[in-house]
């Protein structure tokens, strides 16, 4: 992909070397419902501004629409690098993977110049726009095409400085316009590309990862500059026992290697990954999730911008919705200090962004540059002279490792970039709950963990405060499983940071083994599994429930408590549920009104029997607050422990020996 070609600087005079940093493409035929993402043929407008002072209009008529576009003809697809447009017609590629993010490489490069090279056959009209931070749309250039052949046109990157992009337009004439090829070119860096080692952590889930290994092998150009293809396999379903194994790994000539080790979840994964990328001389390694679907031109992209950065990053890419591939998870997250939980860095950017909704050019904070802490590891690539200088993940299993990674790259002077252009498609949030049942342990005691180690606040600002609040919301929830979950994340938390390695590969086990004392973690698949639900008593003049307002939340609150520690359980409570509860439903101030409900799962695969228990209330209740206390209390003390430990724990060394321990041998290719 990165071709290198020799041409002269109009402006200059200069003989220059080009070098493809972002080539143009188009969708796959098995996936022609993400064409958004890859052109637009809606009309060239943008978000309209006030001439005075620059603020845009709230005025929704003003603002264009989607909605206007033409239609989509798949079947003018012409490869994934070339395109008909039929006559009269216009087509932009001011779309999330073929606009050029310019703002993010006059930050973080030290490219200056770049270059546009259009091949077309046929006649029409190239049109070249930007953007600025505000979103508005500013055009800079337009040629004629009469004859086939290739058009360039030179570009600078001096005003990007908070935001914007470049993109262009084809527009034909009287006969259909073809584009042949385009791409973004830079000055050639002089010197070969980096090396990547790519790797997959995977727990049971070998179709999606064979999907992935299979994606590669497919498009030979993603594997020019990967040094090995490494599976770090941690399941009991094992991806080399998948039929058509041997011929995906045929296909991708050698690169592929297996480890299978035993489950220590995403953080032992990935820290295998880093750690066998600073042993095979690799300049960079690529972490993917297993359960995802890689746009593959992703890798080529992440790569030319790494290898270009003034200073060794982090550059990862983004996230889209799985089962609704036009949804942008996030365009970028930071850790708000105060609260340490995953924050947004512009205030206007939405969460699961429907691309079909509003294109690129339609949606003005997609204009502004945003600068993360981190950026999630379904796909990350990190230089290995960072590994080698800050380490490998945090032991902590699964939850935090990539956001506590960031910060401390960040603190090392080694900043992240969620590039956009560059993406996968992963299973939502939206169909997952990971804040209750066998994760919330996790997500507890890594949240403290990395706020010990990264809060600048004396007590870690809200952070136990909040935890204080989630036990009370769970168990007056009736979520009794979850909150023991969260009393023994603080537990653990207390016991200081050295026995992190020691029960990276026990504590899923010791988790997922209480879930047998608990009706909430119970699961049937069959709703006629469970009796019918009757109330006793309806709710007041047949209302249903409420949130309580702020004002009242407090006495509401105390309220609540004192009735479900005081109030005993109904006999019919115990006989039957009070109600069936949609997961979407599942509120805690709805929930502690009840006795006791059946509640569906995110994933809509079963549900499970919620019974109040005042003495299993008490009892947790009492020790949530103790453990809070105490950990607030000691707060100064831990984190001197955690952050004194902390090399230790993400040392070569340190992985190396749980690595070792692990029962399983590696399986070579």
């Amino acid at each position: 992909m990165n071709t290198v070609r020799m041409a002269t600087n109009s402006a200059t005079g200069i003989d220059t070397r080009w070098e493809t940093v972002q080539q143009i493409i188009l969708p796959t035929e098995a996936n022609v419902d993400t064409a958004p993402l890859y052109l637009d043929t809606g009309s060239a407008l943008s978000v309209q501004l006030n001439t005075m002072d620059g603020s845009a209009f709230n005025d929704k008529a003003s603002q264009s629409s989607f909605g206007s576009a033409k239609e989509i003809h798949a079947e003018d697809f012409r490869s994934r690098h070339s395109t008909s447009i039929r006559r009269g017609e216009r087509v932009s590629f001011g779309s999330y993977f073929n606009a050029f993010p310019a703002s993010y490489w006059r930050r973080w490069t030290s490219v200056q110049n770049i270059r546009l090279r259009i091949d077309t056959l046929g006649a029409g009209s190239v049109s070249v726009y930007k953007s600025n931070a505000r979103g508005s749309l500013q055009h800079v250039d337009t040629k004629r095409v009469v004859d086939p052949g290739t058009t360039t046109f030179d570009l600078s990157l001096t005003p990007f400085g908070d935001g914007g992009w470049y993109w262009f337009d084809l527009v034909a004439a009287s006969e259909d316009f073809v584009l042949e090829s385009a791409q973004w070119q830079a000055p050639a860096l002089g010197k070969p590309s980096g090396q990547i080692t790519l790797e997959i952590t995977t727990l049971n889930k070998p179709d999606f990862c064979l999907n992935n290994l299979r994606i590669l092998a497919e498009n030979p150009s993603s594997l020019e500059n990967l040094k090995e293809v490494l599976v770090v396999d941690q399941g009991t379903k094992k991806v080399a026992d998948e039929p058509g194994f041997d011929g995906v790994r045929a296909a991708l000539q050698g690169k592929l290697r297996i480890i299978d080790q035993d489950n220590l979840g995403g953080s032992g994964g990935f820290a295998r990954g880093m750690y066998e990328a600073v042993e095979n001389g690799s300049d960079y390694v690529l972490l993917l999730d297993d359960d995802i679907v890689m746009e593959p031109e992703s890798i080529s992209r992440l790569l030319t911008f790494a290898d270009r950065c003034k200073s060794p990053t982090i550059v990862g890419g983004h996230m889209f919705d799985l089962y609704n591939r036009t949804v942008l998870h996030t365009f970028g997250e930071t850790v708000n200090p105060w609260r340490f939980q995953p924050d947004q860095p512009v205030a206007e950017q939405i969460l699961g962004h429907d691309f079909v909704r509003s294109n690129l050019r339609q949606t003005p904070w997609l204009h502004r540059r945003v600068d993360v802490d981190y950026n999630g590891w379904w796909m990350s690539l990190i230089p290995t002279a960072t590994i080698r200088d800050i380490g490998l993940s945090l032991p902590v299993f699964i939850k935090w490792d990539d956001a506590e990674y960031g910060l401390r790259a960040k603190a090392a002077g080694y900043p992240t970039v969620s590039m956009p252009g560059s993406a996968v498609w992963h299973v939502s949030w939206i169909d997952k709950d990971d804040l209750v049942g066998w994760q919330a342990y996790f997500h507890t005691r890594n949240r403290m963990i990395a706020a010990l180690i990264h809060s600048p606040y004396e007590h870690g600002g809200r952070v136990v405060r909040e935890s204080g609040y989630m036990d009370i919301k769970h168990l007056i929830s009736m979520q009794y499983y979850t909150a023991m979950g969260r009393v023994q994340a603080m537990q653990d938390v207390l016991k200081g940071p050295e026995q992190l390695h020691a029960i990276l590969s026990t504590k899923l086990p010791e988790i997922r083994a209480m879930a047998s004392q608990y009706p909430d973690s119970q699961f049937r698949n069959d709703p006629d599994a469970f009796p019918g639900a009757r109330m006793d008593k309806p709710p007041r003049h047949g209302q249903g429930f409420s949130a309580p307002s702020y004002l009242k939340l407090v006495p509401w609150a105390a309220k609540t408590i004192a009735r479900q520690l005081s109030k005993p359980v109904l006999q019919s409570s115990k006989e039957r549920p009070q109600a069936f509860v949609a997961h979407q439903d599942n509120k805690w101030w709805r929930m502690s009104q009840y006795d006791s409900a059946v509640v569906s799962n995110a994933e809509g695969t079963g549900a499970s029997w919620y019974q109040r228990d005042p003495q299993k209330l008490r009892a947790l209740l009492a020790e949530s607050a103790r453990l809070n206390a105490e950990i607030l209390r000691h707060w100064p003390r831990l984190r001197e422990q955690y952050r004194a430990a902390l090399p230790e724990l993400t040392s070569f060394e340190s992985w190396k020996k749980t690595f070792e321990a692990s029962s399983q041998k590696s399986q070579g290719d």
